[in-house]
């Protein structure tokens, strides 16, 4: 077969979120609407008027990292070495020295190592230059998260951080499938990690008065869709796929989760922080992700939505989904949820999550809910998956993440049919 024609699959998934640490446990999770969002533990967070966040439960890095490695990572590259251990296991994967050669590793990473930066600006100040932690650079930039993997398992392949703040993870899978696809990479790590629940990540936010301060309420703070919603919960976590072409996954007998059909990406060219009115950005990526799988709108069956919580930002995609899909989205033959109603935000991380979760709806036949929707704002008239998981065939599927400064991407994922 040409290589530079491959058709590329998910043959492993690794999960650490809010929800969850595995494949299972998440899913679980999410079908049964159970919110990972409660009050922030990692830091006394009394001041702040967000004091809520979704915060990964019982991490012990040691299940997934060396002792002595700790001492020169940050959180958000022990949750993506977590997440790349057990991708790696769910595939089953076994690579020769030969492919090891061609194996990319592409992790998206919004804002990096927020918490080994504050430190340093404190030690700074407090005790001087000379004291200032030697781990500071490699435990902050972003590349880390990837070079790590790479290190660990001696990939020497392509090694990329895409750094598109919300949008991260998922440019991450979109270029990974493509070098998969065009045979510049024979297997590909994907995803992206996020770990910015510190004082300053949250104090940055809460100045954009992007955050809910539904604090009184967490697992019902983040609300997409629904009338009352007020912003954003902000959460940590890594996803990570196997990504490899088809070929390949049928001569070993993988288990195939879905099929890396389509990607589109644009920009706004707008605003720094605000979409594009009538989600025109939002639109085209959708329109190019179709366009790239060679899929109809009218054969979409489930939209992951970005469904972020924010009052402009809902309304806005629910525009561009409109405007795209016309008939097929207002008659509810087009379901929608946005499962950051649970898992809340991941920023770099959640377009990697959530292409997960589409590649296990396409698997698996169920679409999970949206929570919190009480009183579904009429200005985003879909057929929202509200309250409770619903089942059905899901052949195609598209997997939205937008991020600060434009940045668009969606990701067409497939039911895999060899």
């Amino acid at each position: 077969m040409d290589r530079r024609s491959e058709r590329v699959v998910i043959t492993g998934i690794g999960l650490v979120g809010p929800c969850g640490i595995g494949v299972e446990e998440t899913w679980a999770a999410l079908l049964a609407g159970r919110s990972g969002v409660g009050h922030i533990t990692a830091f006394d967070a009394t001041a702040f008027s967000a004091r809520i966040a979704g915060e990964v439960k019982g991490w012990d890095p040691l299940r997934f990292v060396d002792k002595r490695k700790l001492k020169e990572i940050d959180r958000f590259t022990e949750f993506a070495l977590g997440a790349a251990s057990l991708a790696l296991d769910d595939a089953a994967i076994e690579l020769t020295d030969e492919e090891r050669e061609e194996t990319a590793c592409v992790l998206g990473v919004g804002l990096g190592g927020l918490a080994p930066l504050e430190r340093a600006v404190w030690t700074l100040r407090e005790k001087g230059p000379s004291k200032v932690s030697p781990y500071t650079i490699p435990m902050t930039v972003g590349n880390m998260a990837a070079g790590q993997i790479s290190m660990t398992w001696g990939l020497r392949g392509p090694l990329l951080c895409p750094s598109t703040a919300c949008a991260s993870g998922a440019h991450a899978i979109g270029e990974a499938a493509e070098m998969v696809r065009s045979g510049r990479a024979r297997v590909a790590l994907a995803g992206g990690a996020e770990a910015t629940i510190t004082p300053t990540g949250m104090a940055s936010f809460q100045a954009m008065y992007a955050l809910s301060r539904r604090n009184d309420e967490p697992t019902r703070a983040s609300r997409p869709f629904d009338r009352a919603r007020d912003g954003f919960v902000c959460s940590e976590g890594a996803a990570v796929l196997v990504l490899e072409p088809l070929s390949r996954a049928l001569a070993r007998g993988a288990k195939i989760y879905a099929e890396v059909t389509g990607y589109g990406a644009s920009s706004d060219a707008h605003h720094p922080v605000q979409p594009a009115p009538e989600g025109r950005g939002a639109r085209s990526a959708m329109a190019r992700a179709l366009a790239h799988a060679q899929i109809d709108p009218s054969e979409v069956d489930y939209i992951n939505a970005h469904g972020t919580s924010t009052p402009q930002g809902d309304v806005q995609e629910c525009r561009a989904i409109l405007r795209l899909f016309g008939d097929h989205a207002s008659s509810g033959k087009l379901w929608v949820s946005s499962t950051k109603s649970m898992t809340g935000h991941l920023l770099g991380a959640a377009g990697a999550l959530e292409a997960s979760v589409c590649a296990l709806a396409c698997q698996r036949g169920e679409v999970p809910p949206t929570i919190n929707v009480d009183d579904q704002d009429p200005e985003c008239g879909l057929d929202v998956v509200a309250l409770e998981a619903r089942r059905r065939p899901v052949r195609h599927a598209l997997s939205n993440s937008f991020g600060f400064g434009g940045c668009n991407v969606s990701l067409a994922l497939s039911r895999c049919e060899p």
